[in-house]
């Protein structure tokens, strides 16, 4: 039987400089994200979109969740298959198209994972369970623009 899980939280403006949104410009894009027992998150709009760039913006967040996902999918993965994982950072980069109108979407995500192996470990074995790690993503699964993976290995 599918269990079913519901995640709650707040997002809370906090950029009123005094005349709400009487302007584009009158405005600040800060915003706070806060859960219950966690600390909280500074969130902006994109420098683009005159957003703080010492906030984390949506398109990072979204970006983050999906490494996010296929790390911890892919940790779990290798724990499970006897694979020895030693050290792993991401640096993903997104791709994102903006519209005349203002609009837009992500046009892809590539993941791009350097992973530290044990001495003796399968490295191939590893590397195919990057496709699993992807397969099983939540977050990979929920969006509608590629999510691609490049892994490098290292050990």
């Amino acid at each position: 039987m599918a269990r079913t899980h519901h995640y709650g939280l707040a997002v809370t403006w906090t950029g009123n400089t005094g005349t709400g949104t009487s302007g584009y410009r009158a405005y600040e894009r800060a915003h706070d994200l806060s859960a219950e027992g966690k600390p909280v998150i500074g969130g902006s709009s994109d420098p683009a979109f005159r957003g703080d760039p010492a906030r984390w913006n949506p398109e990072e967040l979204l970006v983050a969740s999906l490494s996010q996902c296929h790390m911890l999918w892919y940790l779990g993965l290798c724990a499970a298959e006897g694979v020895v994982v030693t050290g792993y950072v991401d640096r993903p980069e997104g791709t994102m198209s903006e519209e005349r109108d203002g609009s837009g979407r992500f046009q892809e995500v590539v993941l791009r994972p350097e992973v530290t192996l044990a001495p003796g470990t399968d490295v191939e074995r590893a590397r195919a369970l990057h496709e699993r790690a992807h397969e099983m993503c939540f977050i990979a699964s929920s969006v509608n623009f590629p999510v691609r993976h490049e892994p490098v290995f290292g050990g």
